[in-house]
């Protein structure tokens, strides 16, 4: 049996657009007969079988949310679900989640598995696979077809659409700036997310904060990584220099900084302290001491997103769309007791 056909396949070999596809495919008065023709041939040769209510969207909703999460095991994500959750529901809007792995192959195949009809518009937080290679063209393809998309946390800049964030750089900035002022001179960076855009940013704000006190930045307490393997095995270096600090780029960093410090013969807070990014009961009931933290407000965001999409889709409905926003959260330090008191 031949595989189906994309609408994405079928634009590329024609060098066509999406959209261009999917118009001609529902005999638009804005393409030209010579070319629907053409593409409705080809579509017919490449076995490409349209989703009836696929072709009917805008009269047609599901009143169904699709949602793509990258992990299901952070605590983070699974607050922003249920802040999704909770907005859906009161909205009368069914949710689909699916789970990317971090993987740009399924990341893919879902978005085209449930844009066919399935569901009216998608919340998704982007694959760690995509952003590595920086491969953002499924998106704009689905966008282009006419499903529209909010994404949160991790982003696509180059993607045209709605997106919900937190102030990763400004928060970062904050945080480093509190260790300093609590007289912390030698501050370590750990970092398992350097290959996101969200360690980026936070890596950025760390770094600004030393500039902005004329701390010189040292390298050698500086650990930069793409997985929390590679963190692991890597963490126990930065114990072989000085430092009086710790600023952990994601939970489980945060969790590795707090269970080594220990681990190491030092005294929390009194010989090190430490803030981590964290949004989970771990960091604030199952660790001792507890861990201060920058709170993402993963509830807040998920809400935020689901309001978003749906405010798009009952625009679209009217067609009277209003243009794409990129809405900031900001997040905010709790402090708890791995941290000194001013």
């Amino acid at each position: 049996m031949k595989a189906k056909a994309t609408l994405k396949q079928i634009a590329k070999e024609l060098g066509v657009s999406v959209s261009t596809v999917s118009k001609a495919l529902n005999d638009s008065p804005e393409i030209s007969e010579q070319t629907k023709v053409k593409i409705k041939e080809y579509a017919k040769l490449k076995n490409y079988k349209p989703n009836v209510i696929g072709l009917n969207l805008k009269n047609r909703k599901t009143k169904t949310i699709g949602v793509i999460i990258p992990n299901i095991l952070n605590s983070f994500f699974a607050k922003v679900f249920s802040g999704i959750e909770k907005v859906a529901d009161k909205k009368g809007y069914n949710v689909i989640t699916c789970i990317s792995n971090e993987s740009l192959e399924k990341e893919v195949h879902t978005l085209e598995m449930l844009s066919n009809g399935t569901i009216d518009g998608f919340i998704l937080s982007v694959s760690e696979e995509a952003q590595k290679l920086e491969d953002y063209g499924h998106f704009s393809a689905i966008i282009a077809d006419g499903t529209p998309i909010v994404m949160f946390d991790r982003i696509a800049d180059g993607v045209e659409c709605d997106k919900v964030i937190v102030d990763d750089f400004d928060s970062a900035l904050n945080s480093t700036q509190h260790l300093i002022d609590l007289g912390c001179k030698n501050i370590a960076l750990i970092s398992s997310v350097d290959n996101l855009s969200v360690g980026k940013l936070r890596a950025d704000g760390y770094l600004k904060a030393l500039a902005d006190n004329n701390i010189p930045v040292n390298e050698n307490i500086i650990l930069r990584t793409d997985s929390e393997e590679d963190m692991k095995a890597k963490i126990d270096a930065i114990f072989e220099h000085k430092i009086d600090a710790i600023f952990a780029l994601d939970e489980n960093d945060s969790v590795a900084a707090l269970r080594v410090s220990l681990k190491k013969g030092y005294k929390v807070p009194e010989d090190i302290s430490i803030i981590g990014f964290a949004d989970g009961i771990l960091a604030s009931r199952r660790l001792s001491p507890s861990l201060t933290t920058v709170s993402q407000h993963g509830v807040e965001i998920g809400e935020v997103a689901a309001r978003q999409l749906i405010k798009r889709l009952e625009e679209e409905s009217e067609e009277e769309t209003s243009d794409y926003e990129t809405i900031v959260i900001k997040t905010k330090l709790k402090e708890r007791e791995s941290t000194r008191k001013k």
